[in-house]
């Protein structure tokens, strides 16, 4: 990791299901009087691009307080965390949990969901992230159980926690496989010139930048670039030309 660049935080975490009591076994509208137990963080696994170590942390292994207060240190210290779909669930169920320890928000960071992305720039018959995996030949996820391995975690089953780490990790270092495919397409990437003072792509921080070409808004003209390390697209900051005199949209 470069003098300047972002600390990118790959992130995800797994949850218990919500336990409820129910009159009926089809689907049915529970209230919050029937919660028994609600869903919460179980365990969570980051890595920080540029090194080989994948972290975990569980209620099993760790404790819930410890659990949560490490995914804090964790965002604190991120400028830009990579999620799939954790702007709606990951980052608000862990920021859930901050809140209901008392704990204030960690320092600001960007984010970068990655199913925002796919669903803003491809059309396939799924965007999971097994079969988004499976379509660009990766890996893909550990498969389980299903259920049944959530199940035996939270009766304390050693054996079914050692496969939950290793579904957790590997969802991590997936993301970040399916990070570095997917980032030119990543619209409004964070970026790396804004890091590190230089003249790199904004997606990568490669330095093999070719003029393409120009630019164009409605009123301005700026020279584009394009990456020959990462494929991803760019303009200069300052403009070229630009009118006196724009169009009003009636």
């Amino acid at each position: 990791m470069g003098l300047g660049e972002p600390k990118i935080l790959f992130l995800d975490i797994e949850m218990s299901p919500n336990v409820a009591y129910t009159w009926r076994i089809f689907q049915n509208y529970i209230t919050p009087d029937q919660i028994v137990e609600p869903a919460r963080p179980i365990c969570w696994a980051a890595k920080w691009k540029g090194e080989k170590s994948v972290y975990f942390r569980s209620i099993f292994h760790d404790g819930r307080e410890e659990m949560i207060r490490d995914a804090w240190t964790m965002l604190d210290g991120a400028d830009i965390v990579v999620h799939f779909n954790g702007t709606s669930f990951d980052l608000p169920w862990l920021n859930g949990e901050f809140f209901l320890a008392g704990i204030t928000p960690p320092s600001p960071y960007k984010q970068i969901d990655l199913l925002v992305a796919a669903r803003k720039q491809f059309n396939f018959p799924s965007l999971k992230l097994g079969y988004l995996a499976e379509q660009l030949g990766l890996e893909g996820k550990i498969k389980h159980d299903g259920l049944k391995l959530w199940h035996d975690c939270l009766q304390g089953d050693s054996k079914a926690w050692k496969k939950m780490e290793a579904y957790n990790k590997r969802d991590v270092t997936l993301l970040e496989e399916l990070y570095d495919l997917i980032r030119p397409w990543v619209p409004s990437h964070p970026s790396f010139a804004a890091f590190t003072g230089e003249h790199v792509c904004p997606a990568c921080g490669g330095s093999d930048l070719k003029r393409r070409g120009y630019a164009y808004t409605q009123v301005s003209k700026f020279i584009q670039y394009h990456c020959e390390t990462c494929g991803k697209w760019s303009r200069a900051t300052h403009r070229e030309t630009g009118a006196d005199i724009a169009s009003v949209t009636l």
